[in-house]
């Protein structure tokens, strides 16, 4: 069956091939959706010389700690798709080790996997390494690189913004035109977490 590589952040969003599992909310084997995202962070937070202090955040911007579990800020019932438990875990969480936190909501519709993954940094922004779109939510501007038409491709749409003090990367999967345009699903996606965003 085709399967939509789902990692919140796809150097090369692509099919597998591989045996029908159900997801719904309940985990999927490891690195079953993992492959390397399109996502870089160009601003590192200094290293401290010998003897002095880490770097403290700047007013306003909570720490790594400060953020909580950014992950259980959406929920299935902020996602279109039709899950039998809308009150279920992400279908993954912690799966990427470059990142702060990571976690995923997939589901299948049509023998395709469609869904969402998040990736959250902590201290530094996320940026995309190609774009053909942004927008502005409220004070927040996001950027995004909608992949709906590209052939090579699931048809998807890859977001980033800033978020708590870090960075945010948001990807949506969608190839069963079910739900509408991919990037206006992005779009609530980024909407619900910035009306939860922690602010200390």
């Amino acid at each position: 069956m085709r399967r939509a590589v789902l990692s919140v952040l796809v150097a090369a969003l692509g099919l597998t091939s591989g045996c029908a599992y159900t997801v719904n909310g309940t985990p999927v084997s490891a690195g079953v959706l993992d492959i390397e995202p399109p996502f870089s962070s160009t601003e590192q937070k200094p290293t401290p010389r010998s003897g002095e202090r880490e770097p403290t955040p700047r007013s306003g911007e909570p720490d790594a700690d400060a953020v909580g579990d950014v992950c259980k800020l959406l929920t299935w019932k902020d996602l279109p798709y039709e899950v039998r438990d809308k009150s279920a875990a992400p279908t993954d969480t912690g799966y990427d080790p470059k990142f702060d936190q990571s976690c995923k909501w997939q589901t299948t519709v049509d023998q395709l996997d469609v869904g969402v993954t998040l990736r959250f940094r902590a201290g530094r922004p996320i940026t995309l390494e190609q774009t053909n779109g942004e927008f502005d939510l409220g004070d927040r501007k996001v950027k995004y690189f909608d992949r709906t038409t590209d052939t090579s491709v699931q048809p998807s749409c890859v977001l980033v913004m800033d978020y708590a003090g870090g960075g945010l990367g948001i990807i949506v999967i969608d190839g069963s035109a079910r739900y509408g345009a991919i990037c206006e699903q992005g779009k609530k996606v980024a909407e619900v977490l910035r009306s939860k965003e922690p602010t200390g």
